[in-house]
């Protein structure tokens, strides 16, 4: 396991550098002066070409990024000129409030998409099994921020139940329960396209197993039906199902660009927003590369995870 762990972590790297580099060319080739939109339409020419300079955008484009890689090796992502302080601590601090949303609603996808499928698995072709395959075909097709919007409209405006954004109230001490309310709109919105996956992939996970001869066996010694599902072909399916979890872990993090946004939720997903509208391109940077870096780790694990269930994978 030591031997497949340190395999998934050395090919890990070489990903992240070609993640870097796309990064960095992304932001490099986009037209108009990064300078000149950093400081303003009135800037002088004078003030424009000393930033360029200190940016490193009057050199050529490789050595830009092997300037920037140097930085970011050393723990060095540059600083953002808009808000006057160091990229890094910017990204750290946006980015617990977005590991605790991702986490949140990778929670109630995992709760939510596993339980449907397999109650859709264990009574295939029934009442049950189609009610739960239409939810899980509207969770799939409607677009994260529509959802956004109407959860917002009937809970928000019409109940008033939940806050309408932000991470916490205005005015009070908060605590655990504000930051719960404030999460739960949110969570919600990025969990449920997630959970529809799922769902549909442990239905399609639990059918197989359920059909193998261990399970007939188990039937045949008069085990009851609940624990036959929760118990024998859940665990065997989950080997199937883990690496699911992990993409969907890498889809809530992207998502949570526009999640945020639209519940203003102060996390790297708004920063980045907010970032390309200032044009401040060591921010977007660092805050991608940072997404990046959870996205690589996050499949790494689900590697491990995987492989702890099913010793086949290490072969």
């Amino acid at each position: 396991m030591r031997t497949y762990a340190l395999r998934r972590l050395a090919l890990g790297a070489p990903v992240l550098l070609g993640v870097s580099v796309v990064v960095f060319l992304v932001i490099a080739l986009v037209p108009g002066d990064p300078a000149a939109a950093i400081l303003g339409s009135y800037a002088s020419p004078e003030n424009v070409a000393k930033l360029s300079a200190e940016l490193g955008l009057d050199r050529p484009l490789p050595q830009r990024y092997l300037r920037w890689l140097g930085g970011v090796l050393s723990g060095d992502l540059g600083r953002s000129y808009a808000l006057d302080r160091p990229v890094l601590d910017e990204v750290l601090d946006r980015l617990g409030p977005t590991l605790i949303l991702a986490a949140a609603a990778l929670a109630l996808s995992v709760l939510f998409g596993v339980s449907a499928g397999v109650a859709a698995a264990v009574r295939q072709n029934g009442w049950a099994d189609r009610a739960i395959g239409l939810a899980l075909l509207v969770g799939v097709s409607t677009p994260s921020f529509f959802l956004a919007l109407l959860l917002v409209l009937l809970f928000s405006v019409e109940l008033g139940w939940f806050p309408t954004g932000g991470m916490s109230a205005l005015f009070g001490d908060g605590g655990l329960v504000d930051l719960l309310r404030h999460l739960a709109l949110p969570s919600i919105t990025l969990a449920a396209a997630a959970a529809a996956i799922l769902g549909r992939m442990t239905r399609a996970a639990m059918l197989d197993v359920l059909r193998q001869d261990f399970i007939r066996t188990a039937r045949a010694k008069g085990v009851d039906e609940d624990r036959v599902a929760s118990v024998h072909a859940l665990r065997n399916a989950a080997a199937a199902i883990a690496p699911v979890i992990g993409l969907q872990a890498g889809y809530v993090l992207g998502g949570a660009v526009y999640v945020e946004t639209v519940f203003q939720w102060p996390g790297v997903g708004r920063m980045l927003v907010e970032a390309i509208g200032r044009r401040d391109i060591l921010l977007v940077q660092g805050g991608v590369l940072a997404i990046a870096t959870l996205y690589v780790l996050v499949n790494i694990a689900t590697d491990l995870l995987q492989a702890a269930l099913d010793p086949r994978v290490k072969a």
